[in-house]
């Protein structure tokens, strides 16, 4: 079946299409990001009668209305946005948005003498033979010969024939033909993206959460614009709030919604710990109110869809943009924000290092939204919360299919009382023969970004356990000030007695240490160095570390997770230290999960 059709359009009929909405170019679904010699350069093309390729539009479904007629769908531009906003600012003379989210014009001027196209600059302003904006000429007000004519008068001793010729090529711009693949209407979201990916020479990924933007920002009757700013200005707030004085600056009517007002909080908060993309607010937003997972069923129902009698009705698009910005505001809102990161925070996990999956932190702030809705109180929340995200984390629950998993979890979520969904799976997944062995084979790697160690930080942070051979630093004062990890058998000591990299960087050998000590640890074998630490004990001195009794010294090593045997060890040791040192870190973690 064909999935497509191709047509080759004028370029001034598809700019009619995209003034009269035909064709929606969602605002700011990418920024204009090409800089303004791009723009110069494709008109120059265009000039020259040289083709600028395809643009891919996919038609929204026709929507059945209140009264029982059928609105015909429009186009969403899903590919070829910088090259139709480059038209529109060229030819049309239209505002774009830039990459810092300012309204500008893009000016191209041109010189029918050279037949050349330029960047309008302060030097061409005074110069004669260049006319300094291309939009008045192709504009159409002004005829050729007018044009002709006061170009003569300003330079009278170029010749007509060859000025003539060059505004004639020049206002026949529009006239030139682009191409545009129109994708059928009732393709789902991943034939949608596997064409798309073939068609771009450039190899462009286009995330399920790129349709949903576009799918938002194209709608008009529901508020769509404006939600979708609201979801890309909060993201962008959250990594730099100064970005709170351009939007007031330049997008005054943004400014003056409720959205707005709702996160001016954002302009004073540095917290780094969870700053989502766009596609992690849609995927929580969407997720704790619609109980389901996958964003192309959101596509689907922003267009109307009605599952059961597969057509589209106004009535489920107008519910369903109304059910999304209830998300997009309960994500955003501060209190929910911030109660959610202490939550994190107090489990451990205070830094954003710690949590390098994306899918686990939204599925839990995910929880939390629906746990909240539900009326489950704060104590159990605070409880349930950091319990699932270290759950998801030591079982790699979202490392796979996220979206299918995220609906399965939702659905059970929704439907029965999370502590039974919650013991279902522990009982299942978290056994005894998990914790004892499973979790230590796991902690058997050499990657420092491993969620096991990642627990196992987490779990010395809630415990305030001190850095290695440390009297008073934390280890979360380690992490949070950027200390670096360390070897408890030196790396060198190890290289010397020719180990490699996968030897002397697993992860049950690594230990938050203060530089200071480290550098006095030196490449010295574990059994050396403490019999150092050994004998400034004894002596009250402090010669490599403020532990000043055997008592601190044991309470250290515990905390640690390690083996008190290591004061005797050497390289013959190394692998049954190794073993050792797993246990008790896969035992800490046992009880720091279960102590949540």
């Amino acid at each position: 079946m064909q999935k497509y059709s191709v047509n080759q359009h004028l370029i001034e009929t598809l700019l009619t299409w995209v003034k009269s909405g035909e064709i929606a170019i969602p605002e700011i679904q990418r920024p204009f990001v090409w800089d303004s010699s791009k723009v110069r350069d494709l008109m120059d093309s265009l000039y020259q009668g040289y083709p600028i390729g395809y643009v891919i539009a996919w038609r929204n479904p026709n929507v059945r209305l209140k009264d029982g007629t059928l609105s015909e769908g429009k186009k969403i531009l899903i590919d070829g946005q910088q090259r139709v906003t480059a038209l529109t600012a060229a030819i049309l003379g239209e505002y774009v948005i830039n990459k810092t989210y300012q309204r500008i014009k893009i000016k191209i001027a041109f010189n029918p003498i050279k037949e050349q196209f330029e960047v309008q600059n302060p030097a061409i302003l005074k110069d004669k033979t260049w006319v300094p904006d291309i939009s008045e000429v192709i504009s159409g007000n002004t005829g050729i010969l007018k044009l002709v004519r006061h170009y003569l008068e300003l330079n009278p001793d170029t010749n007509e024939d060859d000025i003539e010729r060059a505004f004639t090529t020049l206002t026949n711009i529009p006239k030139k033909q682009i191409g545009l693949i129109e994708l059928s209407h009732d393709l789902d979201i991943e034939t949608v993206t596997e064409i798309f990916i073939r068609i771009n020479s450039a190899g462009v990924v286009l995330s399920q959460a790129d349709f949903v933007m576009s799918k938002i920002a194209s709608n008009h009757e529901y508020g769509g614009n404006a939600l979708r700013k609201a979801i890309d200005y909060f993201c962008h707030l959250a990594i730099a709030p100064e970005f709170y004085k351009h939007i007031v600056d330049n997008d005054k009517e943004f400014a003056a919604t409720d959205f707005f007002q709702k996160m001016q909080w954002l302009k004073v908060e540095n917290e780094d710990l969870y700053d989502p993309e766009y596609t992690d607010l849609i995927r929580v937003a969407f997720t704790s109110q619609f109980n389901r997972g996958k964003l192309s069923d959101l596509v689907s129902l922003l267009s109307g869809r009605n599952f059961e009698t597969r057509s589209y009705e106004e009535d489920i698009a107008a519910e369903s943009f109304q059910t999304l910005k209830k998300g997009v505001l309960n994500f955003t809102n501060e209190t929910n924000f911030k109660r959610f990161l202490m939550i994190i925070k107090s489990a451990g996990f205070i830094s954003p290092k710690l949590i390098r999956s994306k899918s686990n932190i939204n599925f839990a702030y995910i929880l939390y939204l629906k746990l909240k809705e539900m009326g489950v109180n704060e104590v159990q929340i605070g409880s349930y919360v950091p319990r699932w995200l270290v759950y998801s984390m030591l079982t790699g629950r979202y490392s796979g299919s996220a979206e299918s998993v995220f609906d399965f979890d939702i659905k059970q979520i929704a439907n029965k009382p999370f502590e039974e969904y919650l013991r279902e799976k522990e009982e299942g997944e978290l056994s005894d023969a998990f914790w004892n062995f499973s979790l230590p084979q796991s902690l058997d790697t050499s990657v420092a970004s491993s969620p096991y160690f990642h627990v196992f930080l987490a779990s010395q942070v809630k415990s305030n356990d001190r850095g290695f051979l440390s009297k008073d630093v934390l280890v979360g004062d380690l992490i949070s000030l950027r200390g670096d990890i360390h070897h408890l058998f030196p790396k060198d000591y190890l290289v010397k007695n020719g180990l490699g990299r996968g030897d002397y960087n697993q992860i049950a050998n690594y230990v938050y240490m203060q530089s200071e000590i480290n550098i006095k640890v030196g490449n010295k074998s574990p059994k050396d160095y403490f019999s150092v630490v050994l004998n400034q004990i004894q002596d009250d001195n402090r010669t490599l570390s403020g532990i000043l009794s055997h008592d601190d010294l044991v309470s250290n090593l515990g905390n640690n997770c390690v083996p008190a045997t290591i004061m005797d060890m050497t390289i013959e040791n190394y692998s049954d230290f190794l073993n050792e040192r797993r246990i008790l870190m896969a035992q800490k973690i046992r009880n720091y999960y279960f102590g949540l």
